[in-house]
């Protein structure tokens, strides 16, 4: 395994995330090229997030990042080691192109845009900023239909959804609100409220119909856990089940996610894994 394979491995599995990354439950064979396509979103997402940059410096960041995608796309030959081995895997398992593009897209808008108007702008957020990583996966998989696609897009946009309803509090930190504005005028609720982490008046309605809509993507998507083979299979069943684990706490909690940030605890994961088991 390449210093790079080893390095995008190791940043795939020590980050916390809700849901398997280059998971143990994944063919060996898999799991190097998963951890590359990790890597390059988990580096251009903290460049669009982590540290004290400005917005001019994090984008300089992100289209340095677009200019090697570039390079490999006119054939040209990337500049950084990361970047050959990421032109490696994605010549050797024939990866598209557009997905990498799209999240950086994603990631640069984050840097711009905190506020959307309606689901439909959030919706158009998840295409680029979730949806890419399940496309890349099923053609990695060598499963890429269009019946197959249109699954991973519901599943991975619900994902991102439930992201948003969980770190509530940690994206007002950074002056995102992910809800869409006409809903939130709808349910009078004021941003003053998410700032001091208040849960009353209709906060609890407007929880309960985000969750709502969340789970009835989720699900729409599920049957791809039974259309997968094998141990694929098994790791999307285990990411959905882990999807619906989280709105279960949040639904629990009302929503008050301010003081129960719903996180996934070991007896959770025992739990997903006998219902990803099960439902084979």
């Amino acid at each position: 395994m390449s210093t790079q394979h080893s390095q995008a491995l190791a940043l795939a599995q020590t980050h916390y995330e809700n849901f398997p990354v280059a998971s143990a439950l994944l063919p060996m064979r898999l799991r190097q090229p998963i951890g590359m396509i990790y890597s390059f979103a988990r580096q251009a997402d903290d460049f669009a997030d982590e540290g004290n940059l400005l917005p001019d410096e994090r984008l300089a960041l992100l289209d340095g990042f677009r200019l090697e995608l570039d390079r490999i796309h006119d054939k040209t030959g990337p500049e950084t080691a990361f970047f050959v081995s990421l032109q490696n895997t994605i010549d050797q398992h024939q990866l598209p192109l557009q997905p990498f593009y799209d999240l950086l897209d994603a990631f640069s808008q984050d840097v711009t845009k905190s506020r959307y108007a309606d689901f439909g702008e959030v919706m158009d957020y998840c295409r680029r900023s979730a949806n890419p990583i399940g496309r890349l996966l099923l053609h990695l998989y060598g499963k890429a239909t269009p019946r197959n696609i249109g699954m991973s897009d519901a599943i991975c946009s619900s994902l991102q959804i439930i992201n948003f309803l969980q770190d509530v509090a940690i994206d007002y930190k950074k002056d995102r609100i992910y809800f869409p504005q006409d809903e939130m005028r709808k349910y009078r609720i004021e941003e003053s409220q998410i700032a001091e982490g208040r849960t009353d008046g209709t906060w609890g309605l407007f929880m309960e119909f985000e969750i709502k809509r969340a789970r009835n993507l989720l699900q729409a998507g599920a049957p791809l856990g039974l259309v997968l083979p094998g141990r694929i299979g098994l790791e999307m069943r285990t990411i959905i089940a882990g999807g619906d684990r989280i709105l279960q706490k949040l639904h629990k909690s009302r929503g008050d996610m301010f003081n129960r940030r719903p996180v996934l605890k070991l007896w959770d994961w025992a739990y997903m894994l006998f219902r990803a088991v099960s439902k084979r």
